[in-house]
């Protein structure tokens, strides 16, 4: 039970990481509803009520959105190309707060590489 309450709030967490980079692709709609779900963490009930739209009309623009925002990920990588630029530089802060400057210079020269690379999704 507690690995299926771990996924679920993981699923919710990336739900709305992935909103913050996608919102603009979003109908009015689904970005209400995904706030009201991820962000406020309401229940489906309490967002229908709020909304005045059925629980299972809730439960399908949340599966709607999800779906889109996932197909979304899955064919630009935006977040995930986010996720790997912070860490890298925060690495990068870390090796030059310890004077580790050649080492910070590599980490640097790798991320440059993976945003310019041609068959990636690069700059």
């Amino acid at each position: 039970m507690e690995q299926e309450t771990q996924d679920f709030l993981q699923r919710k967490v990336e739900l709305a990481y992935l909103a913050a980079f996608y919102s603009g692709l979003l109908t009015d709609k689904q970005k209400e509803v995904l706030s009201m779900y991820c962000e406020e963490d309401m229940s489906l009930g309490e967002i229908a009520r709020e909304t005045g739209v059925s629980r299972q009309g809730v439960y399908n623009v949340l599966t709607r959105s999800a779906e889109k925002l996932f197909h979304l990920e899955a064919s630009l990588g935006t977040a995930e190309r986010f996720r790997v630029m912070l860490s890298g530089l925060q690495s990068c802060r870390s090796l030059l707060r310890e004077n580790r400057v050649d080492q910070a210079i590599t980490q640097l020269d790798a991320l440059i590489e993976l945003y310019t690379e041609e068959d990636g999704h690069g700059i």
